[in-house]
């Protein structure tokens, strides 16, 4: 099974450099010096961690594949995966997003979504679909706003706050006045 642990930003500096938008809750083990990396979406199949420092909040990775900046731009917006090893399934409450994607999102018996990404962030995740309209709706992913995730059903169960799922409509401020 392969896992997304990061999507490449822009190149920073001269020397290859990229910057990365991390999808991991273990940056240091993923992105250790001869980590190997599966690129999807790239110009390359994989490529080997040379160096991984932090700059403030930005993780910045260097490869031995590439050395400078314009073969760093090449690499943009391509997604940087792991090989693991299916692990047994257990009762956790902790969701890869390939498990996730293109389950229909259900709120009340009635499909009003369906799941696009998910935003991993410090503080809590958030599950994100696009609704029955187009729009791109951002949701807590929390045991109060999401009680069920069933991957063999395809469904995520959802009981928004009110007022959440119009929030992104473009009718929403007419409504309020």
């Amino acid at each position: 099974m392969r896992l997304q642990v990061a999507r490449i930003g822009k190149p920073h500096g001269i020397r290859g450099e990229v910057t990365v938008q991390v999808q991991t809750d273990t940056p240091e083990e993923r992105f250790s010096a001869g980590e190997e990396l599966i690129v999807i979406d790239g110009p390359v199949k994989s490529l080997t961690v040379k160096n991984a420092r932090w700059n403030k909040t930005i993780l910045l990775l260097s490869f031995q594949e590439i050395n400078d900046r314009n073969q760093a731009e090449t690499l943009r917006g391509a997604r940087l995966e792991i090989e693991v090893s299916d692990e047994p399934e257990d009762d956790s409450d902790e969701w890869y997003e390939h498990e996730l994607l293109d389950l229909k999102v259900m709120l009340e018996g009635e499909q009003v979504g369906v799941i696009t990404a998910l935003r991993t962030n410090p503080a809590q995740d958030l599950l994100v679909f696009e609704d029955t309209d187009g729009n791109e709706v951002y949701l807590p992913f929390v045991d109060e706003f999401v009680p069920e995730v069933d991957p063999e059903a395809g469904i995520v169960v959802i009981t928004p706050p009110a007022g959440l799922l119009s929030l992104n409509s473009d009718d929403s401020t007419e409504e309020e006045h």
